[in-house]
């Protein structure tokens, strides 16, 4: 299935990448010697890019990926809400992050932005979906997945 344009990965200049990989540097050379420094340094980042990083994150980012896919995930938009996205689409979407593509970040992001599920990586990931718990004898389709994440309701305390 095709998405749509405002579903798609937004294009990324090179020149933000860059900028955005250098400064991913830097703060990962602050976190080991000045710890204030990078605490504002992150916050900066954060407050550029909408992101939630903390030290932490630049510390250990290159044991799960490279600088440049950080840097890629970090360049676009945090949180890409698209209000009338379809469950068709949704499918697509879900069908696109467990091919772990080089796109597989963006996916997730507008995956998780876009249902109202606060733990949809669990379901994609432990195959917890509807009628398939954890420990069934199949894994859930991607169907199953999305319909499990429109469905969720938090409890109004």
């Amino acid at each position: 299935m095709n998405l749509r344009p405002e579903l798609l990965p937004p294009p990324v200049s090179r020149r933000r990448l860059d900028e955005t990989a250098r400064d991913i540097d830097r703060i990962a050379d602050l976190v080991t010697t000045s710890p204030a420094e990078a605490a504002e340094a992150v916050r900066a980042f954060n407050e550029r890019t909408g992101r939630a990083c903390t030290a932490f994150d630049f510390a250990t980012y290159h044991g799960s990926r490279s600088r440049e896919e950080f840097a890629g995930e970090a360049a676009r938009p945090a949180r890409p809400r698209v209000a009338d996205v379809t469950r068709d689409e949704l499918v697509e979407i879900v069908r696109r992050i467990t091919a772990a593509g080089p796109d597989t970040d963006h996916y997730l992001t507008l995956l998780e932005a876009n249902v109202p599920h606060p733990r949809v990586r669990d379901l994609l990931f432990a195959g917890a979906a509807a009628d398939v718990g954890p420990g069934s004898s199949r894994e859930a389709s991607l169907e199953e997945i999305v319909d499990e994440a429109l469905a969720y309701r938090g409890i109004a305390l």
